[in-house]
């Protein structure tokens, strides 16, 4: 009941703070900071009232944050005027076929209980810069590129974007900007012999014809390997390994739409509702001991912390993000 209390005093005082005048000004300036534009004042009015309640949302939970109750802080974004619903509708887009057969990766490390207590494949040069998935479905091939990526660069000391565009238009057993999965776009690439450099193959964010050339083929693949569902020790593990793996989590909380800062929590997560497709790109632990793994999203830099997330550690498997592992073989 205390917190029921709490939770409408918060909303009470963002209320209090943010006055009409003052949430005029804030709606221009963020029009006018993501150039919007709307088509005549009734979608205006529907989008001004979208991004109000998410404005007031986010003051709250900042207030909050502001008192111990919660470990991260949120930000308003790019993503303002959306609900949480067309986020998941229109921005994530990772489908699990029902009949998949897992290929574990036990054999790899099952001895090993012991690995640095922090790692981050940015700082070693393997991790590409954060992109922008539109509103296309296509997390499923940022995660995979960004796998295959880490890898190439891992094997040869080169660091090459590589194409999502070519795993939209050509893995013909996921569906493009409908959706896909991460182990269809490895196989695609080993089967294929290989996946075209974005400078090769550039991102459109629409569907189209598949145009692989071989001549912009940047990188090979000689199959995958998946971590056991549920196992936060094995994806560690693997990170430590292999490098950046591809993963999936349930990124459907207004929570995730403006995460800003700090370690990300939510309880509401349901990790057994995997739905949008990201890249561990590290973990580790804050000054106060708490653990988390680093997740590169494709939203965009304007998105989170320079577009990455830092998600809870050994807290119940949050948002399912050990469920749906994977990475390329090289």
């Amino acid at each position: 009941m205390l917190s029921c209390v709490c939770v409408l005093l918060m909303a009470a005082s963002a209320l209090a703070h943010l006055d009409q005048a003052s949430l005029d000004t804030q709606w221009e300036q963020w029009k006018m900071t993501h150039r919007k534009e709307y088509n005549g004042l009734d979608e205006e009015g529907i989008r001004r009232a979208i991004w109000e309640k998410n404005t007031l949302m986010i003051e709250a939970h900042n207030q909050e944050a502001a008192l111990g109750i919660h470990s991260y802080e949120l930000g308003m974004n790019h993503l303002g005027d959306m609900t949480s619903e067309e986020v998941a509708n229109k921005m994530t887009g990772l489908q699990v076929p029902l009949d998949s057969e897992r290929s574990f990766t036990m054999a790899l490390d099952e001895k090993v209980s012991r690995i640095p207590k922090s790692i981050d494949y940015r700082k070693k040069r393997m991790v590409t810069p954060v992109k922008n998935q539109g509103s296309c479905g296509s997390c499923w091939a940022f995660s995979s590129a960004g796998a295959l990526e880490g890898q190439l660069a891992k094997q040869t000391g080169q660091l090459v974007d590589l194409s999502p565009q070519n795993l939209v238009d050509c893995v013909k057993e996921n569906d493009g900007c409908g959706g896909g999965y991460m182990t269809n776009a490895f196989k695609y690439v080993q089967e294929n012999g290989g996946i075209d450099s974005e400078a090769a193959y550039p991102y459109i964010g629409e569907d189209q014809a598949c145009r692989y050339n071989s001549s912009g083929m940047a990188a090979q693949c000689r199959g995958y390997k998946e971590v056991p569902v549920g196992d936060e020790h094995a994806l560690a593990v693997a990170l430590f390994k292999v490098g950046p793996v591809s993963v999936g989590i349930d990124a459907t909380q207004s929570s995730f739409q403006f995460y800003q800062r700090g370690i990300y929590y939510d309880r509401n997560c349901n990790k057994d509702d995997i739905n949008h497709a990201v890249l561990a790109v590290g973990y580790g632990v804050n000054s106060k001991g708490k653990k988390y793994w680093i997740v590169k999203n494709s939203w965009g830099e304007g998105w989170g912390n320079g577009g990455y997330i830092l998600m809870a550690r050994n807290r119940g498997n949050l948002c399912g993000i050990a469920n749906l592992a994977s990475y390329p073989i090289m």
